[in-house]
């Protein structure tokens, strides 16, 4: 059951989660976060086009339906995807006002402004199609592409470029060909295309390099070695920082033509950032917005509001309840303790009961 009107089914096997129904507001343009896009929770049949079906219930562009039909990984991968990005986003905002409501209206309402929430959906999602990509042509679920072969890195010291690398370079042209070209004398579309570039950019910058060492008694005298890509949660933690950090910027050109250089702009009481940063063009890795976020305390067509919304006392209670105070509920939980790793093989765990508080904010 989706509670949350999201997710319904986890497969361990890839990490994918099946979304449940939820109706479209309006075709969308490609452009929009992919994990806002809306997914059957029902598996097609087996067979060679089964995966039509999956690319046409994204509700694709002409051109990103071709893609997607053209390998039969890409439906799959797009999937894994949305999930991935979606759960990602609202794990950063676990403790915030705005927690990642990605139900029905909230979604469009917040996709149609340049809030930072918007920002972050947009980075979030291309960065997690990226990764997923990636990891899916080193795992051999694409016919298109496989492992990295790394041909621009040189063999240095007695290193063997082997194992299975994540192909980025590979993920890297097929997110810029998804997600297409826009128009550069949209103000808009330029800071939606920005905001996706920063995502991708993320990931590249967390590529690592792993080594496995070959010799005897392991003395490393040959180390076969792999570029690998760091865990979606550390992506996540980045973005949740260029989040905190995103610019609000305008644009000084005629607004008859659109054209012009996107300029910083300081929120209203913000004062100017001290330090040598004195540029008025914000930096590539900058996640950027163009007007002010509400304050999503009070139910509105962005959230439902924070009312009964769990917190943690002395933590983060004042700032979620906007003030206006929280209940206090005590209850008995029962929970496993005193764990034991028996031989074999199997966890032994006592039942232990407590009482605990809980706190959720007033209406």
């Amino acid at each position: 059951k989706c509670n949350n009107g999201l997710y319904m089914k986890l497969f361990s096997t890839f990490g994918l989660v099946y979304v449940c129904d939820t109706p479209l507001s309006k075709w969308l343009t490609g452009n929009e976060p992919l994990s806002i896009l809306p997914l059957s929770s029902q598996p097609d049949e087996k067979g060679g086009k089964a995966h039509y079906k999956l690319c046409d219930r994204l509700k694709l562009e002409k051109k990103q339906r071709r893609m997607c039909r053209r390998d039969p990984g890409v439906a799959e991968t797009l999937m894994e995807a949305i999930s991935m990005s979606a759960l990602e986003c609202q794990y950063q905002f676990r403790f915030e006002r705005w927690n990642c409501t990605l139900e029905g209206r909230y979604r469009a309402n917040i996709l149609k402004r340049g809030f930072k929430e918007t920002a972050f959906l947009y980075a979030i999602s291309s960065a997690g199609l990226t990764h997923a990509m990636a990891k899916a042509c080193s795992a051999g679920r694409m016919e298109r592409c496989t492992c990295d072969e790394a041909p621009d890195l040189e063999n240095r010291k007695a290193w063997q470029w082997g194992g299975c690398g994540d192909n980025l370079k590979y993920s890297n042209k097929f997110v810029k060909d998804f997600l297409g070209k826009r128009s550069n004398k949209d103000l808009r579309a330029r800071i939606d295309m920005h905001n996706s570039n920063v995502g991708m950019k993320v990931i590249k910058a967390g590529v690592e390099t792993t080594c496995k060492c070959h010799g005897v008694s392991g003395s490393c005298t040959v180390q076969t070695c792999w570029r690998q890509l760091a865990p979606f949660h550390e992506i996540g933690k980045q973005l949740k920082q260029r989040y905190e950090t995103s610019i609000r910027v305008v644009n000084p050109s005629n607004d008859a033509t659109g054209e012009g250089e996107i300029s910083q702009t300081r929120s209203q009481g913000q004062q100017p950032s001290p330090g040598p940063r004195t540029e008025l063009i914000p930096r590539t890795s900058d996640l950027l917005h163009i007007e002010d976020s509400p304050s999503f305390c009070r139910p509105s067509k962005y959230s439902s509001g924070t009312m009964a919304r769990k917190c943690y006392k002395d933590k983060n209670c004042e700032a979620i309840c906007c003030g206006r105070g929280h209940n206090t509920q005590s209850r008995v939980v029962t929970r496993p303790c005193q764990c034991q790793v028996r031989w074999c093989c199997y966890v032994e765990c006592k039942q232990c009961t407590q009482r605990e508080e809980v706190y959720t904010c007033k209406g």
